[in-house]
Order: structure tokens, then C-alpha cells, then sequence
């Protein structure tokens, strides 16, 4: 008989996911929004694909959209259009800067996130015979920079992954806090990659990014999948130094080409006609505030402890006492309520009494789940 705690040897978030789209229930692991994208955008996107445009894009993307990034950008940060680059995604983004930062890093090296650490930050090095190091918050998710420092030089770490909000745990980052990380980063030649897909996805003030001067050495990847709700159109965009750009558009040309090209220009025509979707954006903003209240809220009196965050998708949360292991936790709670959420040591081996949920519902789905889980606990 098979044992029901077999744990897989690829990702947690698409064993617990496929749990859901396999036999049903509510899917709190994987980071998929529970809403539809903007009316206008998918009306847009009627509209322009019987046009000819199903054709390869310019490769460094649609010009209208990188026409709509720059002008976004320009007034806080002195970017010109070459710094640009549309990808298939923040994921194409993050896989490309490693593709080119082991190009020209000299030998061995370590890249460096985190705890708890978003999956592609930890698992990506590995693909290049990489370490991978992970670095703790202090208990009141403060960062010891000294200590950091003593790591990045005793590891040989060379690049540091950062998202604001983060993933799983929604920490946003300090002005100050980000600054010392800069700081700490140009001292010791260490190439920094702020990951910013949830940025706009703040519940109180929209974090910062160290992007006034434009430090060559600091590379900005985004996505439109989470702000607009179209996680599976795959297009995102990268912000690079022109001391890097070139070399990075040429592998680009090998290993992703282009972003899809329809998809493309429904984005730039929805973003110029909705001044940059602000009204949707805010919306899904108020949604995942309230959201995030009442999911904290109803955990906490289970008996489970949220360490307060400020944004993003997800509530990262220790479990009650009485339970230490997040996997047996997982799967007993589906089977028993079909509630998928994902344990805690995929992203730290710190992290076992833990688990991520997925907040990016429908209020009525949130509710279902949470009366589901409550009801797990009374059983």
C-alpha cells in the first residue's frame, strides 16, 4: 500500500496543486489568482487577434509596450528604452540573469536568498552546478548585516536574489534595510536582483526600490501575471545596466527569443487606455488587504502564529503547537477537508511547522476554505 506521506521529489507547490485540479477542492498552494483578468483586457485581446500579428515580436519586445514601461519609470528612475527587455515571464527574467551571470563570473560561486526562500531563487543555481545559501531574518525580520557580510565573503557569494514583497513570506523591505543591502552589495562586487512581481501588491505603502542612481550592478525583473491576474500569458520584463543589456538580449535571442506577440500588444493597448490599469490594480490591492486581515485573524485563533507582512499573495503561517510536521499536515488536511496549501519546508528546512496559503481567492472562496480548516481542527 502506498504511503500517503510519499513526499515528491519535484515541487511541493505542483504535487499539492495537481492534488486540486486532479480531484477537486480548494486550491490554496499555488500561487494562481482566484479572479478573472480586467473585462477591457480580455476584450482587447478579442479584439487585436484577428490582426496580423501572430508573427515573432522585435525581440526586445512590442515597441508600444516598452514605449508604456519607460514613460512609467522615467519620471523616478533614469532609465532610457535600451534598459528594457520584455521576456516570457519574471521566471524567463531570473533564469536569463543567472545564464549570463555564469557567464561571466570566474569559477565557482554561490548565489545567496532569503529564509523562507521562493522556489526558483533556491532551485535555479543548482541547474547551473551552483550553491545555494540561505540567509534567516532575525525574529522580527530585521537582517544582521554584519553577519550577512561575514557569509556572502566567507560562501564566495557573487549574487543575491531579493523580492519586496517576498514569497512565501510577504516581508517588505525598509528603505533603510534595502539601502544597507545595496550598500553591502557594491562593496563586495555582488550582483543584486530585485524580484519586484508583487510590488504594486502592497496592503499599506508601495515598497521601495534603490533604482534613483542605477547602480550597474542592480538587475529589476517584473510581471504583468500578478497585477492583472493573466499568470499564464507569460510576460514579464527585465531592468539591466547597459554595461550588462547587450549580452544579455543576445542569449536572450537563443534561449527565449520573444514574449508571445498577440499577448504583447492587448497589454500595451489595455495599459494606455486604463492609465496603466490603476483602478483594476487597486482593486485586487483592497481584495488581498482584506483578505490577508481575515485569514491572519481566523489562524491566529486556531492557535496558529502569522508573522505579520504587508503585501503580496500569500499568508505564511506557523502551525498550533500541537502540530510540528507541515507535509502530514497538508495532505491530511486535504484528504479530510480538500484544502490544498503548501508545507512550509519546501522553502526552508526552518520551516517544517509552517505552511503558505494562497490569499489571491475569491472572498467567497477564502471563506469556504477557512470554515474548511476550521473545521478540520474541530474534527
Amino acid at each position: 500500500m502506498q504511503n500517503k506521506y510519499q513526499k515528491p521529489k519535484g515541487s511541493y507547490i505542483s504535487f499539492m496543486s495537481n492534488k486540486v485540479k486532479t480531484h477537486g477542492g480548494i486550491n490554496f498552494a499555488q500561487g494562481i489568482p482566484g479572479f478573472q483578468p480586467p473585462k477591457e483586457l480580455t476584450r482587447v485581446l478579442s479584439d487585436v487577434s484577428g490582426k496580423n500579428i501572430h508573427q515573432y515580436a522585435p525581440g526586445n519586445g512590442n515597441h508600444d509596450l516598452l514605449n508604456l514601461l519607460y514613460h512609467k519609470y522615467q519620471d523616478d528612475f533614469p532609465f532610457t528604452k535600451d534598459n528594457f527587455l520584455i521576456v516570457q515571464g519574471a521566471t524567463e527574467a531570473l533564469s536569463l540573469l543567472f545564464t549570463y551571470f555564469c557567464n561571466e563570473i570566474n569559477g565557482p560561486f554561490s548565489a545567496l536568498a532569503f529564509d523562507p526562500v521562493y522556489e526558483s531563487y533556491k532551485y535555479l543555481p543548482g541547474i547551473f552546478n551552483k550553491k545555494f545559501v540561505s540567509f534567516a531574518f532575525e525574529d522580527d525580520g530585521s537582517i544582521d548585516f554584519d553577519e550577512l557580510k561575514s557569509v556572502c565573503e566567507n560562501q564566495n557569494v557573487q549574487v543575491i536574489f531579493v523580492g519586496s514583497p517576498g514569497n512565501p513570506y510577504g516581508k517588505i523591505w525598509s528603505k533603510k534595510d534595502m539601502t544597507e543591502l545595496v550598500k553591502l552589495c557594491v562593496e563586495l562586487e555582488i550582483y543584486l536582483v530585485l524580484d519586484s512581481v508583487y510590488r504594486e501588491l502592497y496592503y499599506d505603502k508601495k515598497p521601495y526600490i534603490p533604482l534613483e542612481k542605477f547602480n550597474p550592478n542592480i538587475f529589476y525583473t517584473n510581471s504583468f501575471s500578478k497585477i492583472l491576474s493573466i499568470t499564464g500569458w507569460r510576460v514579464g520584463y527585465l531592468i539591466a545596466h547597459h554595461d550588462h543589456m547587450d549580452k544579455i538580449k543576445s542569449i536572450h535571442d537563443y534561449i527565449g527569443l520573444c514574449a508571445p506577440s498577440v499577448l504583447q500588444v492587448a497589454i500595451a493597448q489595455y495599459l494606455k487606455a486604463s492609465n496603466f490599469g490603476d483602478d483594476y490594480i487597486q482593486s485586487i490591492r483592497n481584495l488581498l488587504t482584506e483578505n490577508y486581515l481575515l485569514v491572519s485573524t481566523e489562524l491566529s485563533k486556531l492557535g496558529f502564529f502569522v508573522p505579520k507582512t504587508k503585501g503580496g499573495y500569500f499568508v505564511w503561517a506557523e502551525l498550533p503547537d500541537s502540530y510540528t510536521d507541515g507535509f502530514k499536515f497538508a495532505i491530511d488536511l486535504y484528504d479530510e477537508q480538500k484544502v490544498a496549501v503548501i508545507p512550509g519546508e519546501h522553502f526552508s528546512e526552518k520551516a517544517k511547522s509552517y505552511i503558505r496559503i494562497n490569499i489571491a481567492r475569491d472572498k467567497n472562496e477564502i471563506v469556504e476554505g477557512i470554515e474548511r480548516i476550521k473545521a478540520f481542527f474541530k474534527d
